[in-house]
């Protein structure tokens, strides 16, 4: 369940990102380049972001191995 909260996180952001560069260049930019630059400064920002968000304890996900694991494999050499 919070790998899909993770995954929608990512998709929001950067589906946000691309939304800020494609209006802040096609709509925004035609009444206020300066506008229109401080929202691609806000788009690059996002993308780090998402990907730190993307990955937030993605670690506890995986499946590492048991102290009883160990001592099995310890036993078998």
């Amino acid at each position: 369940m919070a790998d899909l909260n993770r995954k929608k996180a990512y998709f929001w952001l950067m589906g946000t990102c691309i939304a800020l560069i494609l209006l802040a260049w096609n709509v925004v930019r035609l009444w206020s380049i300066p506008a229109a630059v401080a929202m691609s400064v806000v788009a690059a920002v996002i993308p780090p972001g998402a990907a730190i968000m993307g990955n937030w304890g993605a670690e506890r996900d995986l499946e590492l191995p048991t102290r009883g694991d160990l001592e099995d494999d310890q036993r078998q050499d």
